[in-house]
């Protein structure tokens, strides 16, 4: 038997809209992780390679759509699951890991979910872009680096989960599978640690 003492957002994790916000989906009381619905975490995934943009780039609607159309992404292909792979998932495991990838806005994060994404995950420490140019645009211009920097909490209010540190999403194709990221159901928490898998069909 073990025993085990560590914080739900350690590790890959799946966060719960009411880890950014107390309301969502424009006033509803935003959910916790054990009330995350089944369905969100079991959907068709795309995948977004941003792994060409520099450290502490803020990703932005256009840079989503550029994406997809490279990649001939359609909305009749319905994926609720988007993976965003930045240059940060070959770092896990060194010390420069938490700095390392860009980082999604506001605005693309909405893009995203205004077009029924319900899952969005990252090979990064955040979906936001890394602390550090975070910290430096805070300094600078408060107002605007909120807004830019750090998306989840404001545009987390739609109805959307964060799977956190997925460092193998480079390993997916572009689209035509499955994503599983069921959390650990903990009552009333912020996040549960969960095995972010892509199902394949060959």
């Amino acid at each position: 038997m073990e025993r085990i003492d560590i914080s739900t957002h350690n590790g890959t994790h799946l966060d719960a809209p009411w880890h950014f916000a107390s309301t969502m989906d424009g006033g509803k009381r935003a959910i916790t992780i054990d009330e995350v619905p089944l369905d969100w975490c079991f959907q068709p995934g795309v995948k977004l390679d941003f792994r060409r943009f520099a450290d502490g780039y803020v990703a932005t609607a256009a840079d989503v759509e550029a994406e997809l159309k490279r990649i001939g992404h359609t909305a009749r292909s319905r994926s609720r699951s988007s993976l965003v792979n930045t240059s940060a998932g070959v770092r896990y495991g060194e010390p420069d890991y938490v700095p390392t990838g860009c980082g999604m806005g506001r605005e693309a994060t909405l893009y995203l979910t205004s077009r029924g994404v319900r899952i969005t995950g990252t090979d990064a420490w955040s979906l936001g872009r890394p602390v550090r140019p975070h910290g430096q645009e805070v300094r600078r211009d408060q107002e605007r680096a909120a807004d830019l920097g750090r998306p989840q909490g404001r545009a987390a209010r739609s109805a959307t989960a964060t799977s956190r540190s997925c460092t193998t999403w480079r390993r997916c194709r572009r689209s035509g599978f499955m994503v599983a990221c069921f959390p650990v159901k903990i009552k009333a928490a912020s996040a549960g640690w969960t095995r972010a898998v892509a199902i394949i069909e060959e």
